[in-house]
């Protein structure tokens, strides 16, 4: 199952949860506040090369990972 990164509208708290695809879209409660409405947010990902694990923020250019 995919992990899902959430942010709180009121107390701006981020966390994250791992959710079925079929309820990703759903709201989450927010472990600090317990806000009934944390949104879920765009994230960065981690893939894997030749070279092992690289974080990747889609922004910029490159100095390794795929060619």
């Amino acid at each position: 199952m995919p992990l899902y990164e959430y942010r709180c509208p009121d107390c701006d708290h981020r966390f994250e949860k791992i959710k079925s695809v079929s309820q990703a879209d759903f709201p989450e409660v927010c472990p600090r506040c317990q806000n009934a409405k944390a949104e879920r947010t765009l994230s960065t990902f981690s893939a894997r090369g030749s070279a092992g694990p690289s974080s990747s923020s889609g922004c910029g250019p490159s100095s390794g990972g795929f060619s």
